[in-house]
Formats: structure tokens, C-alpha cells, sequence
């Protein structure tokens, strides 16, 4: 209990948590923030890493000199793509052989699952709408692998995705983050991120035990 006490205290509290990370580590704070986000969307085991939340907090830091912008955007950018791409090949050569086990430990096949609906819903567009969804993030290259999607396509997917999620979160953080009463009340501003980013995924949940129903 301790330890989910603590990792919600670090996703409400992100930006006293990545300032006290900027302070310690200086410029190896942009690899603690790399490694972060390529395992968040490169490991199947780890959707629960912050992501859409710390590009946001990573952004706003950016906008006081605290981070560059111009490496965050490289960086991270790369972080995610990277991320993706390790994914898209676990799920390639192992994916398989793990879908069609009943327990796997350290993996939630219901995740799994409601990633593979939405392939089926959107097809390779999934790679793209996936990105600004937690959880689902994390397993649609790994189920473009399974369903053995060919790389290019699946590259020019990411490219578009990846582009895409990195800038609206770092920048609406950059231009943003600052505001008096956004940084007044930073923690209400993650938790509406993390709403916001999660309703796709609850509404397509909901709609499916409704027709299930």
C-alpha cells in the first residue's frame, strides 16, 4: 500500500518530483526522462509509467530555462518512437505465442484485449489514436506485431503518432504550465489530463459491454 501511496504522490505531485530530479541530476534528467518514456510505450509490463502527464510537467519546466525544448522535442520524440518500435518487434517475434496463453505474469491480458478491439474498430489508425491513450499506448505496436502489420507501415503510423503526442503535450505544457492558476492547481491539471486521456478508452469499454450485454 505504501508503495501505490507513493506512486500516486508522484503522479499528482510531478512537477515538485521532476524539480527535485532537475536539481539532483541536472542535464541527466533528459535521459531519466528518455528512459521513462521509451519504457512506458517500448514494454508491455509498464503502461503504468507516467507519460502524457510527465510531457505536460517536462513542457512547463521547459518554458522557465529549467529543460531545453528543442532537445525535449528530439528527445523525446526519439524516446517514443524508439519505444514503439521495440515494442512492435516483442510483439512481432513473441506476441503469439503469449496472446494465446491463458496467465502470463506481469501482463494483463484484459489490456490486451481491449487494444486488439481497437484494431479491429480502427485498423492501422490505431498506432496513431493509440498514442494519446494510456494503457492502450503501450500494447497497440505490440498487437500491430502479433497481427504482423509490415514495418513500414506501421513506421509511418508511428512517425505521424509519436510527432504528434510528443508536441500537443510538451508544447500545451511550454505555453501553458505557467499560467498562475494552472500552476496554482498543477495537481487538478494532471488529474484532467489523465481524464481526459483515459475517456476514449472508457467509452469504448462501456460501448462494448453494452453490445456484450
Amino acid at each position: 500500500m505504501d508503495f501505490i501511496a507513493y506512486f500516486i504522490d508522484i503522479f499528482l505531485h510531478l512537477d515538485k518530483h521532476l524539480s527535485m530530479i532537475i536539481q539532483n541530476y541536472g542535464v541527466l534528467t533528459y535521459a531519466i526522462l528518455f528512459l521513462i518514456i521509451f519504457c512506458e510505450t517500448g514494454l508491455v509490463v509498464t503502461p503504468f509509467l507516467p507519460g502524457d502527464s510527465l510531457l505536460f510537467a517536462a513542457g512547463t519546466f521547459a518554458a522557465i530555462g529549467a529543460l531545453d525544448i528543442a532537445i525535449l522535442f528530439v528527445l523525446l520524440i526519439s524516446a517514443a518512437m524508439l519505444g514503439n518500435t521495440t515494442n512492435y518487434w516483442i510483439g512481432y517475434f513473441l506476441g503469439p505465442r503469449i496472446f494465446h496463453k491463458e496467465n502470463v505474469r506481469f501482463l494483463n491480458k484484459k489490456h490486451l484485449e481491449r487494444t486488439h478491439r481497437f484494431y479491429e474498430k480502427y485498423g492501422g489508425k490505431t498506432i496513431i489514436i493509440a498514442r494519446f491513450v494510456p494503457i492502450v499506448r503501450t500494447f497497440a505496436p505490440f498487437v500491430a506485431g502479433i497481427g504482423r502489420m509490415t514495418y513500414s507501415k506501421f513506421i509511418s503510423y508511428d512517425i505521424l503518432g509519436g510527432t504528434s503526442w510528443v508536441s500537443t503535450c510538451i508544447f500545451s505544457g511550454y505555453f501553458f504550465g505557467n499560467i498562475p492558476i494552472v500552476k496554482q492547481n498543477f495537481s487538478i491539471v494532471i488529474l484532467a489530463i489523465i481524464l481526459i486521456s483515459i475517456m476514449p478508452g472508457l467509452v469504448e469499454f462501456l460501448r462494448h459491454r453494452y453490445r456484450a450485454s
